[in-house]
Order: C-alpha cells, then sequence, then structure tokens
C-alpha cells in the first residue's frame, strides 16, 4: 500500500483500498474517513489533513502524462 509516516507522531496513513485510511502506529490500529473521522480500531485520534492527503483522489501531474 501506499502511504506517508505523520512526521511528527510517526504513524503510519495508508489507503485501505476501501476509500477509508487506515493508521498505524506500533501495534495499534484504527480507521478513518478521508475527513478524519474515526470509523473502528484502537486509535480514536488521527491528523484529518492527512487522512484528506492519503485517501483523497490521485490525479496524475500534466507533467508527467503524455500528450494524446
Amino acid at each position: 500500500m501506499k502511504g506517508i509516516v505523520h512526521p511528527f507522531s510517526g504513524a503510519l496513513y495508508e489507503q485501505d483500498g476501501e476509500g477509508n485510511v487506515l493508521v498505524t502506529d506500533g501495534e495499534r490500529t484504527g480507521t478513518f474517513t478521508t475527513r478524519g473521522r474515526w470509523l473502528s480500531g484502537e486509535i480514536r485520534e488521527c491528523d484529518p489533513q492527512l487522512c484528506g492527503w492519503v485517501g483523497g483522489p490521485q490525479i496524475g501531474s500534466y507533467r508527467t502524462s503524455q500528450p494524446e
């Protein structure tokens, strides 16, 4: 999975494949919406901004796309 490590907490934020964000901190995990609302798991708080970045739409860069 693609993800980002939070710069302050060290928790890993990843897409879960179902449109949500999985946050892992050591052995603890939590699942959140892309807006940072808790859905399930032991971790009940997250960074909503990072959830939006990780779980939001993946848009390709115009610099790397090939002209048709």
